[in-house]
């Protein structure tokens, strides 16, 4: 009898250390009794009947998964090769993880291929020059066709990151080369910029220098005639009837100007032109016996 107790007790034992199950706080659970669903999961501790009740456990937190590369026609007949990663998670709610699991087989498996589809769809509609600059576009148009089409699946599509888009590798080298160029050719008007902008400066600091040069010869041809009519004034004034005395002391001054050495025909003339404008009589000196 005590052997017969003590078998049923290991089995009872065995029995519920067998059928608890933990559910942790990043997923929920659905317990099905005999294939049919009972009761949702919370998570904590849970005990079935181990044979007849099963518990399914669902991740409930965000998921990547990847599209996998894959070569794609553009429009304009070039083989583009294209990779993006979808983001999504379960809902936490009963219904959208019970969707999870009833409404469609393997989630996961259908949104990568979904999300291939829909990549061939929208890219096959656009040049690769197009694509390449209009990842955003692709980006909103793949993650919108995902929501709308996942709407039964009690998931949320969080985003949608296009990883690639690359040209055949002659496709890549030639553009390229057309990059390269176009740099060229922008450094080229640059420095043709700067070169006329240069030599325009340069013209007119000289028209500027030029100009003050005129300015200058203007201003010092003034100046004399200025200073020509103060004489003319002044010989009308002060040295009337005296012309010709005026005009040989002009001869002499002009002439002795920067030390130059001249030769006279008397020492007495330039004395006597100097005393006869300053109205004095200059005697003359005995010649030498």
């Amino acid at each position: 009898m005590e052997i017969v107790l003590s078998a049923i007790v290991i089995v009872v034992a065995v029995l519920f250390f067998s059928g608890i199950r933990i559910v942790r706080p990043t997923h929920r659970g659905l317990i099905e009794v005999l294939g049919k669903y009972r009761r949702f999961a919370e998570p904590g501790f849970h005990w079935i009947i181990p044979g007849i009740t099963k518990l399914f456990r669902i991740n409930t937190t965000e998921q990547m998964v990847n599209a996998e590369p894959q070569e794609i026609i553009t429009n304009d007949n070039l083989n583009a090769r294209v990779d993006a990663q979808v983001y999504f998670r379960v809902k936490g709610d009963e219904d959208s993880v019970k969707a999870s699991v009833y409404n469609v087989n393997n989630y996961q498996y259908q949104i990568v291929n979904l999300a291939r589809t829909t990549l061939r769809n929208i890219i096959g509609t656009m040049t690769l020059k197009t694509a390449n600059s209009e990842r955003s576009r692709i980006n909103s148009e793949l993650l919108s066709t995902l929501l709308n089409e996942t709407k039964t699946w009690g998931i949320a599509v969080v985003r949608t990151e296009l990883k690639e888009i690359d040209p055949p590798k002659d496709v890549q080298e030639t553009m390229n080369k057309v990059v390269k160029a176009e740099n060229e050719k922008i450094a080229a008007v640059d420095f043709a910029t700067a070169t006329e902008t240069m030599a325009d400066g340069e013209k007119r600091a000289a028209i500027k220098k030029a100009e003050g040069i005129r300015q200058a010869e203007i201003l010092k041809a003034e100046g004399e005639a200025q200073a020509i009519a103060l004489v003319n004034e002044a010989a009308e004034k002060y040295f009337v009837g005296n012309a010709q005395l005026l005009r040989r002391l002009q001869t002499v001054e002009t002439a002795l100007q920067n030390n130059a050495k001249i030769v006279l025909p008397a020492d007495r003339e330039l004395v006597n032109v100097i005393g006869d404008l300053a109205g004095v009589p200059v005697k003359a000196r005995p010649a030498a016996s």
